[in-house]
């Protein structure tokens, strides 16, 4: 009996009880694709442009839930982040420059969460940008407290957020009346000039994001107890699902807000303020109240998860681990300068984006470098295929970067 018990209590975590209690770290992650600034770029990309970049949208989460699965397949197999794996494998002048950027990425993360929190304050109750923001930066900070109670309650918070945007996209789409020919149309990949190819990157800043690639990474090491490949695996196969679910739910969102833009805001959604009055006046107070309501969930969910990611990258890059409270300053302080110096804040919104998109391709090259080797992943290691079609991701990506930036030197 007792070596039975013995057996029992040997099985690892991954595998009791089906893949459902496995559930959950991409679905943290996925906050960070429904973040404000996925609100300024989609809505800026629908009422300018109507249905012409939903490809980028769709195109977008099908690069997130391949990437997104790498990430967690990387710290399943090595029992490391992303960010230490760098530290392991790589020279550290390297290391450094990766680690300085990746910092630069956090800054411009917490500027669109924490703006976005105060726009829907000040939507919601009229309060100054200011207090908005500081109120944010507040609540962001007792979520990330409930990490200390363990990995569920975090997660339960900030899911339980993700419902609350997505019921709130969801009444809004219905209201909206989207056409499906007209949005069909829109999978054709094509641009209208200079300004949709920065918005375009923007919108794929805002989508597949640095610090989701960083962090998704670390919330699959240490929860799950394996130490077999077969086990490792098993959980690999529970986690492709989570990933799948959670980036199809934040795909919708994302599409439903060009979908919302696009039907019932074209040419008036200059900025989230504008989207919000024309949507009361268009679909109705209780459409703009969930809208301003879904922004809010979203300011203070993935404000505190732009913050672990930062933590992470800190102790990854660096194996330094500073108190919270800095760590939170630290990437605060130039969000609070922006609203306090009245610096048009949707504008920010997708400035900030567009910084996110060039931080993606030093995230995303050393992942598939690492994942595509057997030294580092063993039984876990990419698929030939699997590593092409991430090697042409990395790739698009950088290739629209470097037109947004040719773009902008003729501009």
């Amino acid at each position: 009996m007792f070596q039975e018990r013995r057996r029992f209590l040997a099985r690892p975590r991954a595998t009791v009880g089906g893949p459902l209690p496995l559930l959950g770290p991409a679905f943290v992650t996925a906050i960070a694709y429904v973040d404000p600034g996925n609100f300024a770029t989609n809505l800026s990309a629908g009422s300018t442009y109507g249905y012409l970049l939903v490809w980028v949208v769709v195109a977008s989460n099908l690069m997130a839930m391949l990437i997104q699965y790498l990430s967690a397949k990387a710290g399943i197999a090595t029992g490391l982040s992303l960010p230490a794996l760098c530290r392991r494998q790589l020279p550290r002048p390297a290391v450094r420059g990766l680690w300085f950027q990746a910092e630069l990425v956090a800054i411009a993360t917490d500027l669109a969460e924490v703006v976005g929190g105060a726009i829907a304050l000040k939507l919601l109750f009229d309060l100054p940008l200011l207090v908005g923001g500081t109120i944010t930066a507040v609540v962001a900070f007792a979520l990330l407290g409930l990490k200390s109670r363990g990995h569920r309650p975090f997660e339960a918070a900030i899911t339980g957020l993700l419902a609350v945007i997505l019921i709130g996209f969801v009444y809004n789409v219905l209201r909206g009346g989207p056409e499906p020919l007209a949005v069909a149309s829109g999978l054709t990949p094509q641009f209208a000039g200079s300004e949709s190819v920065l918005l375009a990157a923007g919108m794929l800043g805002a989508t597949v994001m640095p610090h989701a690639i960083y962090l998704h990474s670390s919330l699959t090491t240490g929860r799950y107890v394996t130490t077999t490949e077969p086990q490792r695996l098993g959980l690999l196969r529970s986690q492709r699902i989570d990933v799948v679910t959670a980036m199809t739910v934040a795909g919708f969102m994302n599409l439903a807000l060009l979908v919302i833009a696009a039907s019932a805001l074209s040419g008036r959604a200059d900025t989230i303020e504008g989207a919000h009055a024309a949507i009361g006046t268009s679909l109705g107070t209780v459409t703009a109240l969930l809208f301003a309501l879904a922004l809010l969930a979203s300011g203070f969910a993935a404000s505190s998860v732009g913050t672990l990611s930062g933590q992470i990258v800190m102790e990854g890059f660096l194996r330094r681990r500073i108190p919270l409270v800095v760590r939170r300053l630290v990437t605060l302080a130039p969000a609070l300068v922006v609203l306090a110096l009245g610096v048009e804040p949707t504008q920010a919104l997708v400035v900030s984006q567009v910084v996110l998109s060039f931080g993606i391709p030093f995230a995303l090259v050393p992942l598939i470098m690492f994942t595509r080797r057997r030294d580092i992943m063993g039984a876990l290691v990419n698929r030939r295929g699997t590593t092409y079609a991430a090697a042409v991701v990395a790739a698009v990506i950088i290739a629209l970067n470097l037109a947004l930036i040719v773009l902008t030197v003729r501009g």
